[in-house]
């Protein structure tokens, strides 16, 4: 059985994931969460490197390998969290440095990932993922993406900001979504894909990936 390390999403701290390691243990999945607080985001902003992150996950990674040097680890990203995992992932130097982490990690499942995006700033970090490691990438390492089906991007009030944001992950704002990440984005080619229905992108937006019916779901993967 593997050992499940949960990733927040951009600009958030594992608080909001503690609930997600909780309803996979009931479940007897052993799960820990990558020790972060938002704050620890803010040296990323604007494109810059992520690799104060991917540290932190390698570390979480080794330090429950020491524990459990038997086991194969999953990660379990949320957002953006996703595509940082496929650089961990990987073995083409990013700002000099390398984590394998394909060695340790057999399982990436990503939940509202965006694995793509027209936005400039993010060409430096996530244009590097898609040149160097294409959708799922590794055949060692299985892939499940997770989309969320809530909200129609349109040009109305109600659903402005994820018709702004559908059109600057895809191109196309007029699309199904979680409110954040576009379906066509939040998937693979190659990968194990899921579309769940009425599934929103952030944890202050209702029922969302961390919800425990939709845990219920996606877990049957692990």
């Amino acid at each position: 059985m593997n050992i499940n390390v949960i990733l927040a999403g951009y600009l958030a701290g594992s608080a909001d994931y503690e609930p997600i390691a909780e309803l996979l243990q009931q479940k007897g999945l052993p799960a820990v969460v990558v020790p972060l607080k938002w704050s620890e985001w803010l040296p990323t902003v604007g494109g810059r490197s992520i690799a104060p992150i991917l540290h932190k996950l390698h570390h979480t990674i080794q330090s429950l390998q020491k524990e459990y040097a038997d086991r194969k680890f999953t990660i379990i990203a949320h957002s953006a969290g996703g595509w940082l995992a496929r650089i961990y992932l990987g073995s083409v130097p990013y700002y000099n440095q390398v984590w394998h982490g394909r060695q340790l990690v057999d399982k990436l499942v990503c939940l509202g990932t965006p694995h793509t995006s027209l936005e400039p700033w993010t060409k430096r970090n996530l244009g590097f993922v898609n040149e160097h490691y294409p959708e799922a990438f590794y055949p060692e390492v299985q892939y499940v993406c997770v989309a969320g089906k809530s909200v129609y991007g349109e040009r109305t009030w109600r659903n402005w900001i994820a018709y702004n944001s559908y059109q600057l992950t895809c191109g196309i704002g007029n699309t199904w979504g979680d409110g954040i990440t576009p379906i066509v984005s939040a998937h693979l080619q190659g990968a194990i894909n899921l579309t769940l229905e009425g599934v929103n992108h952030s944890p202050r937006a209702g029922r969302w990936y961390g919800s425990p019916e939709v845990v219920a779901e996606w877990s049957a993967y692990l």
